[in-house]
């Protein structure tokens, strides 16, 4: 039985070190907290690693490509904007995005008080429904970089879709 449609899967991540003196900028919202993310851009690791996701299940490249951090025009760059250009490029390729699967770890700061405000900017960003995103946090349990709150990283999973 043929289908009349092609399902794609992409896999992300990010990390990004963790640095003294707020806020921190996570899933394109602002998040009172005593440390910011470092990096060439406003380092959002969350929106980073969708980004990835959804170009590479599309096979369109990753943000290193489109947004090199040897280009001085992405200093500073906000993420929410590099994620939407990201999704101009697969709907231009037909592709929609059916769900997101995102993982954050870090020891602090917990993520729940803040999970429905981001998979809401992430659903404004990507024109999709917040229903079509799902965020978990995860820590270290004391444990390496990430539990130590020296680094924050990212995973997520994306599945597109694309009729014939």
């Amino acid at each position: 039985m043929a289908l009349d449609f092609e399902i794609r899967v992409g896999l992300g991540h990010d990390t990004h070190r963790l640095q003294r003196g707020g806020p921190l900028r996570l899933g394109g919202i602002n998040i009172d907290f005593d440390g910011h993310l470092d990096g060439h851009s406003d380092a959002d690791v969350l929106l980073h690693a969708i980004t990835d996701a959804i170009l590479g299940a599309a096979n369109q490249g990753d943000i290193g490509e489109l947004f090199p951090d040897t280009d001085a025009v992405n200093a500073g760059k906000d993420s929410a904007e590099m994620l939407s250009v990201a999704n101009e490029r697969i709907r231009g390729a037909g592709w929609q995005i059916m769900n997101l699967d995102c993982v954050v770890l870090a020891e602090r700061p917990k993520l729940l008080p803040h999970r429905a405000s981001i998979c809401q900017r992430i659903a404004e960003i990507l024109s999709i429904n917040p229903d079509q995103v799902s965020l978990k946090g995860k820590t270290g349990e004391r444990s390496g970089d990430i539990g130590q709150g020296k680094v924050m990283q990212s995973i997520c999973t994306c599945l597109l879709r694309r009729n014939k």
